[in-house]
């Protein structure tokens, strides 16, 4: 990569400087040389060490620099903001044809062109996946495994392809690593019954996060009033960054699993699950990683990252609701016993015992949501060609513009500023709830999330009850932040 030695000063844009990249480096980036200075900490000294956070090759975090550097270059230091700069493009692809796939964007609400930017409660589907519905319900449909004809057959490879692509997408060894889910709900309650409940007795102890989902708090609670087990919670610093050294004070004889969001759907926060990880396996403990505001933004190598556990929901990128994936290590997989029973995950079955099926099979009860998978597996397809790194991107210099948007607006404060961040603004403005804040924006045709986001201690952690909360993805523009923004500045100064 090549920065140009006359460049503008990123700081004069609200960009990171070398300084700064190098102290995020260091922060997140465990194999970093500590000790070097901001002058010598290179481009390809922060791509190299990538690899801590989303557990991918050397060379992850290239677009992202490029995206800093080269805004502030195509700005050539008019202005304080980037003036409607975009970059234009994800891969090969325009913005304006990516748009184009997404039949909803073309939706009116309340007489206003949609705006989505709720994509942390859920994202729009392409056509492509649309069309892969189509298909299989129209040339496909059938139960799986369990008929010798031909529907039955194009039924099972395509649930079966579907398994092999999330396999690829995350870095896992095998399909035989996934099991098919709900969702990422389904998928914690799921390890923490079949996988966890087992192992635990009265007094050890599990370690979560304050930035947790709910969906990754319940579990936990449930299965600790059962075996008399105690919840453990690591801090978080006033910009919403896990505390790691408080983390690791957690960790003693009686810690037997913890579980850990890599980004928070609150404030956005990305966690260094690579570091975190490893502090757990150096204490001989298990982790599970929630990665269902991550998957969509953060490429995730799960091998790379010697996950044990990581879950995801399929609608949280682009694919179908009620679809989602556990990948788990084989050993673990083959060690737990099922968590429901039923038919498709056994192997024979008399009024006194029952053999099951090897995994995942032995955890998929019942019929399974087929035409789903297919959608989930359709989306993933759809991400891949656009390439992770691409939209990480392009969403970094979108987000980082809203930012900066955003901090014109009179008494609007962010929730959440951790110089490690996708996707998420949480935001409050001062002496108005949020609910009227919500109502106002769907008025002008926005969508985005107010309330406490099933997030509740995190929020209570900065005295609040809730937020409001805009999310975007690869499809949003530089042009709906310009237009977000002036309706929070007509609203406020009315």
């Amino acid at each position: 990569m090549n920065i140009p030695n006359n460049r503008s000063d990123p700081s004069e844009f609200g960009l990171p400087n070398e300084a700064e990249l190098a102290a995020l480096a260091s922060r997140f980036f465990p194999e970093y040389d500590r000790g070097a200075t901001a002058a010598q900490t290179t481009v390809a000294q922060i791509d190299a060490f990538a690899p801590s956070v989303i557990g991918e090759s050397a060379g992850g975090y290239s677009p992202v620099v490029e995206a800093y550097y080269g805004e502030v270059k195509r700005c050539g230091g008019e202005s304080s903001r980037y003036q409607n700069a975009t970059l234009g493009a994800i891969g090969d692809r325009s913005l304006e044809s990516i748009r184009a796939d997404f039949p909803i964007l073309s939706e009116t609400v309340n007489g206003k062109r949609l705006v989505w930017l709720d994509n942390a409660a859920t994202t729009q589907k392409p056509r492509a996946v649309i069309d892969r519905l189509v298909k299989y319900y129209s040339h496909e449909n059938s139960n799986v495994h369990r008929a010798a004809h031909a529907l039955a057959a194009r039924s099972t490879d395509a649930l079966e392809h579907s398994r092999e692509t999330i396999a690829a997408f995350i870095g896992a060894p095998s399909k035989d690593n996934i099991v098919f889910v709900r969702g990422t709900t389904e998928g914690i309650n799921l390890i923490a019954q079949a996988i966890v409940k087992p192992t635990l007795k009265a007094g050890d102890e599990i370690v979560l996060t304050l930035l947790e989902h709910h969906a990754n708090i319940v579990p936990w609670q449930l299965i600790a009033q059962e075996t008399g087990a105690v919840l453990r919670v690591a801090p978080i610093d006033a910009s919403g960054q896990i505390i790691v050294s408080e983390y690791e004070k957690l960790f003693n004889a009686n810690t037997k699993f913890a579980s850990l969001a890599h980004v928070s759907n609150a404030l956005g926060t990305i966690t260094p699950v690579a570091e975190l990880t490893a502090i757990a396996h150096k204490y001989g403990v298990r982790v599970l990683i929630d990665a269902a505001q991550s998957i969509s933004h953060i490429p995730i190598n799960v091998t790379a990252l010697d996950a044990d556990l990581l879950v995801f929901s399929g609608h949280k990128i682009y694919g179908p609701f009620g679809i989602g994936a556990i990948y788990a290590k084989k050993e673990i997989l083959d060690a737990a016993q099922p968590y429901h029973g039923g038919g498709n995950m056994i192997a024979d079955v008399t009024f006194e015992r029952t053999l099951y099926q090897k995994a995942p099979a032995k955890f998929e009860a019942g019929t399974p949501s087929v035409a789903d998978a297919v959608g989930l597996g359709a989306a993933l397809e759809y991400v891949g060609a656009l390439g992770l790194n691409n939209i990480f991107a392009y969403e970094h210099s979108l987000l980082e513009y809203a930012i900066g948007e955003l901090s014109r607006v009179p008494s609007l404060r962010l929730i959440g500023t951790a110089s490690a961040k996708t996707s998420v603004l949480s935001f409050v403005i001062d002496g108005l709830p949020t609910e009227e804040i919500g109502k106002y924006l769907d008025s002008k045709g926005f969508a985005l999330r107010v309330g406490h986001h099933c997030s509740q201690p995190v929020l209570r952690g900065f005295g609040l009850e809730g937020t409001a909360r805009a999310s975007v993805a690869f499809y949003n523009t530089f042009e709906e932040i310009e237009l977000l923004t002036k309706a929070l500045l007509e609203w406020v100064k009315r």
